[in-house]
């Protein structure tokens, strides 16, 4: 469980204005559902996304998404994660696998979103993605509402991740904004960056 409580490069919040929000965000909260509940809203309703709003700038470490108010899928799980870790709740990062053309077939890119471990209900994901016509994210424990339900082929990977994955950061890094992962139902569903 440790591994879902430190601050790293990405998920940096050691960095003074996240571990401020967190703060911020957890005051007048005593219990770990309130705060999650507080740190995901603002995630999902403060933070833009960048392609929802075509911004010109792509975030990666919690810090630049907060600095900014925007990120991809990927960078809002990882300023949620900083900001819940901050608060001492084991959060992981967690990936889907969604069809590019919205068909429920090859080729996929991965969708981000969060697990949140919540002493009343164990491991809980959350999809801070942010909310649009046809995406209803919702954080109501134990029941999951994420922003996409899987259609066709299209998997959840069923590995938490404590820092994200190469494929992850280089689709970021790179501005190849659509990590892609060209499996098949058929095939093995491992991650192609172990």
């Amino acid at each position: 469980m440790e591994n879902y409580l430190v601050s790293t490069d990405i998920i940096d919040f050691d960095h003074p204005n996240v571990g401020a929000k967190a703060r911020k965000l957890a005051d007048g909260f005593k219990n770990d559902i309130d705060i999650a509940k507080r740190c995901y809203e603002f995630v999902r309703d403060e933070i833009r996304h960048t392609g929802d709003m075509r911004e010109k700038i792509t975030t990666c470490r919690a810090s630049e998404v907060l600095e900014h108010g925007t990120g991809w899928c990927y960078a809002k799980s990882h300023l949620l994660a900083a900001l819940l870790r901050a608060n001492a709740i084991p959060t992981a990062l967690c990936y889907q696998c969604l069809s590019i053309n919205d068909d429920g077939m090859p080729p996929f890119r991965l969708h981000g979103l969060n697990a949140v471990h919540l002493e009343n209900f164990g491991w809980y994901r959350i999809d801070a993605r942010g909310n649009k016509a046809g995406v209803d994210a919702q954080f109501d424990p134990p029941y999951e509402k994420l922003a996409f339900v899987l259609n066709g082929n299209e998997f959840d990977l069923h590995e938490y991740f404590a820092d994200p994955p190469e494929a992850v950061l280089y689709a970021l890094k790179s501005r190849k904004i659509v990590a892609k992962w060209p499996m098949t139902q058929n095939q093995e569903k491992e991650p192609a960056w172990r």
